[in-house]
């Protein structure tokens, strides 16, 4: 997996917790050689984990929607920058560049990333997987509702083949090697 698609959280009001985890996930991405698709942002996770890539000798593509761009909430890392007239290509955009996408804890902006994944992948416009970095046990209430959903038969095919999810940093890079 050499484009890995991050979903992640822009607040800077968040617990130190998971800035320092997602350094080390950016970290690990750069001395690896990863490329880092993202939204762009300049703020919270988002400039974290392209700050830990760039740093770590990484390279960053940036898909940035025209309001972001306007606010000046756009990074400066970026190594390539796609623009984006609006949040639903953006998110097309990143799925499409990447070859796996991990969930770090975020707000409905994440909520909303990893959703549009899982659905287009139910409905078979690719086969790609999110993977859910549980740091904290932040995913484990959402978790518990998807397998609420199952059990009701609102999800007919086990979310197994395309939702993972780890709270260990080592499995999380076996996952994403």
């Amino acid at each position: 997996m050499e484009k890995i698609g991050i979903f992640c959280s822009a607040s800077d009001s968040i617990d130190r917790i998971y800035f320092e985890k997602t350094a080390e996930l950016g970290e690990w991405m750069g001395k690896e050689g990863k490329t880092l698709v993202y939204g762009g942002s300049n703020m919270g996770l988002m400039e974290c984990i392209a700050q830990a890539v760039k740093q770590n000798g990484g390279t960053i593509i940036g898909v940035v929607p025209t309001k972001l761009e306007e606010a000046g909430r756009a990074s400066n890392l970026l190594d390539k920058t796609i623009r984006t007239i609006g949040l639903s290509d953006r998110k097309d955009t990143m799925v499409a560049l990447s070859d796996i996408l991990v969930a770090l804890p975020g707000g409905i902006g994440t909520m909303d990333e990893i959703f549009h994944t899982l659905a287009e992948a139910s409905l078979g416009y690719h086969a790609k997987k999110v993977i859910l970095y549980n740091i904290n046990g932040f995913y484990d209430h959402l978790r518990e509702m998807l397998e609420i959903f199952r059990q009701r038969h609102f999800i007919k095919s086990p979310l197994e083949h395309r939702l993972l999810a780890t709270r260990d940093f080592e499995e999380l890079k076996h996952l994403l090697q």
